[in-house]
């Protein structure tokens, strides 16, 4: 859930009275954009920073590889796109900032969600239909995506999508037989090349073969020649 002012307020507190120096927001701009830029800076001084009202410093707290994941989790629901953005694309930032993320106005926001390792593979599923073809493609490429949303995916519109999840390993055999038939032969080529195509179980239904065949007898997919 999305913390509220009162809760936001009672966690800086709390960071403050632990930290070495409690007046650290009361130190200059330069001396705190310094700070956000060391990855060395400690957590709990990341954690004060993180509220600064300067959204310059915010943006670094969210650039900062050893920020938090609590900070993080503040800084998702951030006013300013850039720190979003930068929460979006943090190693650290977890599976629920990310969820909340998915949904963000912001395409590039989103975008980076998509690529993020630490994504769920609920979240990724929420993302596969996105309006912006090229979340959906990075969904598509991430390795946490399920085989039900390549599934989904394999019928995109887009032919740089279903090409990609030609290519992916968790792609299973139901879906690589949907895609073995594209209309565009790159994603034709990476169906045969994926490590989960095994011509012995890649069965294919009456219409798919001879339409396969017919491919393979024009000359127009050499590469495929192997599968019949």
């Amino acid at each position: 859930m999305n913390y509220t002012p009162e809760q936001i307020s009672q966690i800086v507190l709390k960071v403050l009275k632990e930290v070495e120096t409690p007046d650290i927001l009361e130190i200059s701009y330069e001396e705190k954009i310094k700070l956000t830029q060391d990855p060395n800076t400690s957590q709990e001084t990341l954690s004060v920073l993180a509220t600064d009202k300067n959204f310059s410093v915010r943006y670094w707290v969210a650039r900062n590889p050893n920020t938090s994941q609590e900070s993080l989790r503040i800084l998702a629901t951030d006013k300013d796109v850039s720190v979003r953005y930068w929460v979006a694309r943090n190693p650290n930032t977890s599976q629920e900032s990310l969820r909340i993320l998915a949904t963000d106005k912001d395409v590039y926001v989103r975008y980076w969600v998509a690529r993020n390792p630490n994504t769920s593979q609920e979240t990724l599923s929420v993302l596969a239909t996105d309006e912006n073809s090229d979340v959906r493609c990075e969904v598509a490429l991430n390795r946490n995506t399920s085989q039900e949303t390549l599934a989904i995916l394999a019928t995109d519109e887009d032919s740089d999508v279903r090409c990609v999840v030609a290519r992916h390993p968790n792609t299973s055999q139901e879906t690589l037989r949907i895609l073995v038939t594209d209309k565009y032969s790159n994603v034709r080529c990476w169906v045969a090349r994926n490590p989960n195509y095994k011509k012995q179980t890649l069965e294919l239904t009456p219409v798919q073969y001879n339409a396969l065949k017919k491919l393979i007898e024009s000359g127009q997919d050499e590469v495929l020649k192997g599968i019949l």
